[in-house]
Formats: structure tokens, C-alpha cells, sequence
């Protein structure tokens, strides 16, 4: 007996192929347009470990999305104040010093306890939401020698504060991101299309 997921398989494919061979559609399709739900593929995985890879990538994603968060935000909040021309340069410094101190108390414990995985996926996120390299945001908002220490641990533990993210390069992240609800910033180029 044919199951009626079938039965509706068969009668789709029939459909599409008087469609595709010029033939007249039957009646009750004449005048309307007949279109397919979109169908969206994700990860495809070579083997287990792949797929495990995948799955830890969007736990570990999945806890730093509150980071995350807090960091574009922030980054929002300081550069429409740094940005403004009607603020003096002493009180810009104030304000980013007293914002930085209210994150550090808000979150400093909680980053502390990331792996060195985590941190990196941290940092890469931050990068792709900003549109910048972080190298550049320690250079804007604290001072270029800050920038440098900051680098420096960076490059000891495997990243690159000064590197711009690529969409391109970081196919599983990026389609972990979408899953979640985070679309790619509107900055990158219109050239990049999800693989």
C-alpha cells in the first residue's frame, strides 16, 4: 500500500513534468503560480567527528552569545559618544573608563572561566559584528601600547586581534550564527554567498 506522503510525492512530480515539457498544466493549476518552499541545506559532515566538531562549535557559540551581546552593545553605546564632537576628549576617556570598569565587574569572572576556544570564537564574533579587527577598537577606545599587550597574548594563545573576519573562511560558524539569528552585518561584501 502506498502511504500518502507518496501518493503526494508522485502527484508533484507529475505536476513539475507537464510544467517542464511545455504541456498545458491541468485546470486547476492554469492560472496560478506554482512554487516550491524553499528548501535550506546545512552542514553536511564527512564523518562523526566532523559532526562533533560542528556541535561543540555551536555549544560553545550558544554560551557566549550573552558576551557577545554585552560587548556589540557596548561598542555601540562608546562609539556614538567617542564619535560625538560636542564631547570634550577628557570626558570621552572617562566615559570609556567607566564603562570598561562596569563590564569588568558585570563579566570579568565569568570570561576568565572561557577555554582558550571559547575566547577565540569570542573574539572572532565580536570582529564580524563590529565590521573591525579588535586591534583597531583597543587603538580607538584605549591607547596604542594597550593594543599591543593585547596582541601580544593574543598571538601567544593562537589569534590575531588584528585580522578582519572573513565570512568565507568560517563557513560552519557562519551557518552556526544563522541558525541562531544572527544574519551577516549588512558591511560585508555582497559577493559572499553561504556555501
Amino acid at each position: 500500500m502506498v502511504s500518502m506522503t507518496n501518493r503526494i510525492l508522485v502527484l508533484l512530480l507529475a505536476l513539475i513534468s507537464f510544467s517542464a515539457s511545455g504541456q498545458e498544466n491541468p485546470g486547476f493549476l492554469r492560472d496560478s503560480a506554482f512554487m516550491l518552499p524553499e528548501a535550506k541545506v546545512t552542514s553536511t559532515w564527512l564523518n562523526d567527528t566532523d559532526r562533533y566538531r560542528y556541535n561543540q562549535m555551536k555549544f560553545y557559540v550558544t554560551t557566549i552569545l550573552p558576551y557577545l551581546n554585552a560587548s556589540t552593545k557596548l561598542f555601540k553605546e562608546v562609539n556614538e559618544v567617542v564619535n560625538d564632537k560636542s564631547v570634550r576628549r577628557k570626558e570621552r576617556r572617562r566615559y570609556v573608563n567607566t564603562r570598561e570598569d562596569e563590564m569588568r565587574t558585570q563579566f570579568e569572572d565569568k570570561i576568565k572561566e572561557l577555554n582558550t576556544t571559547q575566547g577565540a570564537l569570542l573574539v572572532k564574533l565580536i570582529s564580524r559584528q563590529t565590521e573591525l579587527n579588535l586591534y583597531n577598537i583597543l587603538q580607538e577606545f584605549k591607547n596604542p601600547l594597550t593594543a599591543v599587550k593585547w596582541q601580544a597574548w593574543a598571538r601567544m594563545n593562537g589569534m590575531n586581534l588584528d585580522r578582519k573576519y572573513h565570512p568565507e573562511e568560517e563557513k560552519d560558524l557562519e551557518n552556526i550564527m544563522d541558525e541562531l539569528g544572527y544574519p551577516l552585518p549588512q558591511g560585508y561584501s555582497k559577493d559572499y554567498v553561504k556555501g
